[in-house]
């Protein structure tokens, strides 16, 4: 079955590159020259992932990833002209699926967009009704809930809940954690992880969780017994 890529980026000739590197491949591409356009088109015509400039007009990159978020788990791959470890740490918080600078190899873009498309089809299927103490998670319907209190979770700290919810007893190793949310493929630094976890943490502690997650020291983070207050 053809996959297909939407392209958003404001620039007519790196959507020329990547359509012909595209559909060389066998891929379908429709495309976007601003954000509030690609957001649209995402909504609308449900491609299976989307390669997203930061720098657009009208709605940037980031934006476009937040929006979609809210409803939307469809992998997505930044462009970026930028440098600044900031924006990386940011797109990946946003549940970015990779990250390429510019000027980049249309070659190596288009073997990234078929890892991770390979990794979402292959990716076991997401349990359900996943419960610790006053916490619930369904990980399908996107729906975390502490008592009766619903949390508004990430994707990405959706994704590290659910790693860690699935076998509560069990200490996942920090790095394997890593690999389990953002796959091999991707470098994340510890201070990413961290800027997921503190926020997850916060979340659920607002909503009268504050024992969701603990850190064993030296070895890695488990469920905490999530009593609640």
């Amino acid at each position: 079955m053809t996959r297909t890529i939407l392209i958003a980026d404001d620039d007519a000739n790196i959507r020329d590159i990547l359509r012909i590197a595209l559909r060389q491949a066998d891929f379908a591409v429709i495309e976007a020259e601003d954000g509030a356009q690609a957001l649209e088109l995402a909504q609308t015509a449900k491609p299976d992932l989307l390669i997203l400039d930061i720098g657009m007009p009208e709605m940037d990159g980031l934006d476009v990833c937040r929006q979609l978020r809210k409803s939307s788990d469809v992998p997505v791959l930044f462009l970026t002209a930028r440098s600044d470890e900031i924006d990386r740490i940011v797109g990946l918080e946003l549940g970015a699926d990779d990250y390429v600078a510019k000027p980049f190899s249309p070659r190596e873009l288009v073997a990234r967009v078929k890892v991770i498309l390979k990794r979402t089809v292959t990716a076991p299927a997401k349990p359900s009704g996943l419960r610790r103490g006053v916490l619930t998670l369904d990980p399908e319907r996107h729906v975390c809930h502490v008592r009766e209190t619903e949390v508004d979770l990430t994707a990405r700290e959706q994704d590290i809940l659910m790693h860690l919810i699935a076998r509560p007893e069990h200490v996942v190793p920090r790095p394997a954690l890593v690999d389990q949310v953002y796959g091999t493929n991707i470098h994340v630094s510890d201070r990413t992880l961290d800027s997921h976890l503190r926020n997850l943490r916060k979340k659920l502690a607002d909503a009268g969780c504050p024992d969701a997650i603990d850190t064993v020291h030296g070895v890695g983070l488990r469920m905490g017994q999530c009593r609640g207050h």
